[in-house]
């Protein structure tokens, strides 16, 4: 089976890891700008409540550092990529622990840090698929 030009392997996995950095700035641009539309659904209130969503909108930019430098160029950054994959990883472990840990009586927080797991589980594909894309070259030589 003939294997994909490694040009073609890399413009893959910058398209797939553009596509979680897309979704993460795009989170984090509309937690920062409209916290009012978001605090309601992680059952927050008042300043305090859209002052924190800002906070995870500001958090969100900060935790994209490593996957805006593996979509620069995948190969050359590798360690970024994996660092994106753990990152990644670590996320998905965590709301899945809390959403385990929440008592019933809570659907729009359920609901909410739901949509956080399936982005979550969607985009460590995706970091997956850009790893074995951009690795191949390595792997053979």
């Amino acid at each position: 089976m003939k294997r994909a030009h490694p040009t073609l392997r890399l413009w893959i996995a910058r398209l797939l890891i553009g596509a979680v950095l897309g979704m993460n700035i795009h989170s984090a641009v509309a937690f920062f700008v409209d916290p009012k539309r978001y605090a309601p659904a992680y059952e927050l209130t008042g300043i305090s409540g859209e002052s924190a969503i800002q906070g995870f909108g500001v958090l969100f930019l900060m935790w994209n550092v490593p996957y805006l430098v593996a979509f620069l160029h995948p190969q050359r950054y590798r360690v970024s990529l994996m660092e994106a994959i753990a990152m990644q990883s670590i996320g998905l472990g965590g709301e899945y622990l809390i959403l385990r840990g929440l008592p019933p009586g809570h659907p729009a927080l359920y609901d909410s840090i739901s949509r956080f797991i399936f982005f979550d589980v969607a985009g460590l594909a995706a970091l997956f698929i850009a790893a074995w894309a951009t690795f191949q070259r390595y792997a053979r030589g």
